[in-house]
């Protein structure tokens, strides 16, 4: 069975996929407990390999008692990671004892490469988007300003500076964001 977590990048883990509840409740279990092979291999950035939970003895305790009452003989938990920045790790669940042969470990190792890869893409779209709506947001908010400015610069026969003082007096003074003030100007619910 495999699951993964992954940090938000404040350093809080959260399991974000596992093939099926058994491997979901152990990865629960080693964040709640703050130990065991897959927070190791986060704070560590390196493979952790268990081939036999059994015999972790006293190291990770929950997580030991936890595995094995969930049928788990053996695990490896392996880094999700780019250069230096570790943001997960990618476990693998047996219900008996080993681990992987040489070519299983460097084909796990690729796929948790790839999987990493698509991780930080994902973050840095989702990212940009979010950059973008405030963008977006900070110039119809500039632009609802200039129009209100100008109405107020109308109705007041008032020059630019002035208008924008009104503005902005009435804003504070109301404890109101000046974008919606200005919306309300602009749409004429609000005259001032």
């Amino acid at each position: 069975m495999v699951g993964i977590i992954l940090s938000a990048g404040d350093g809080e883990l959260e399991v974000v996929a596992s093939t099926n509840e058994r491997s979901r409740l152990v990865e629960i279990l080693q964040l709640r407990s703050g130990s065991g092979p897959c927070v190791e291999c986060f704070t560590t950035g390196r493979v952790v390999a268990v081939p036999d939970i059994n015999a972790v003895g006293q190291r990770w305790p929950r997580f030991r008692a936890g595995a094995l009452e969930q049928g788990f003989a053996s695990m490896r938990a392996v880094p999700l990671r780019l250069r230096a920045t570790t943001i997960g790790s990618l476990n693998l669940l047996w219900d008996r004892l080993g681990g992987l042969g040489n070519q299983d470990v460097l084909t796990v190792q690729a796929l948790a490469d790839v999987a990493t890869i698509g991780i930080l893409q994902e973050r840095a779209i989702r990212e940009r988007d979010v950059a973008r709506q405030q963008l977006q947001h900070a110039l119809s908010s500039r632009v609802l300003i200039e129009q209100a400015k100008g109405v107020l610069a109308f109705t007041h026969d008032a020059n630019m500076d002035e208008a924008f003082a009104m503005l902005r007096d009435h804003a504070r003074g109301n404890g109101l964001p000046l974008a919606d003030v200005a919306e309300s100007i602009v749409n004429r619910t609000l005259i001032l």
